[in-house]
């Protein structure tokens, strides 16, 4: 037998023996890019909402921030100093948070900053909101009526 011969034959069993790796590498590299892509939905879908929630709470906090200021333009004394205190630095807070950059770091203190101030607030005017963000604090269903 020649070297050729023999050359010829193992060349046909490399390509059989490394098949298997031929068709891992090709799943792997289809199956990463599918992953990507899901992955890309699901992040979107994902960001989309926890941003809808964010938003959501923020709004909440600046609506009862405006119902109090307006509460204490009809009647000054209606609160008394600490919590119109906390009540401006509420809004303060509310006015730095950063919406145009949600990456920002000091978005995450800041809004935990203005859940502690409002519960704080709703604690001093002995008050319990009704907030769907919120387990509901009564055991009354308002889903009718």
């Amino acid at each position: 037998m020649s070297s050729q011969t023999v050359n010829s034959s193992e060349d046909i069993f490399d390509s059989s023996l490394n098949l298997e790796d031929i068709h891992y590498k090709e799943g792997y590299s289809v199956g990463y890019t599918d992953g990507l892509n899901s992955g890309k939905g699901e992040g979107k879908q994902v960001g989309l909402k926890k941003g809808f929630e964010v938003g959501e709470e923020l709004g909440f906090y600046k609506g009862c921030i405006d119902v109090w200021n307006a509460a204490i333009l009809v009647d000054p004394i209606c609160f008394s100093s600490r919590v119109q205190k906390s009540i401006k630095q509420m809004d303060e807070l509310l006015n730095k948070y950063p919406f145009s950059d949600p990456e920002n770091e000091s978005a995450t203190d800041i809004i935990d900053s203005l859940r502690l101030k409002f519960r704080a607030i709703c604690a001093t005017l002995n008050i319990k909101p009704e907030y769907d963000g919120y387990p509901k604090t009564s055991g009354i269903d308002n889903s009718g009526f």
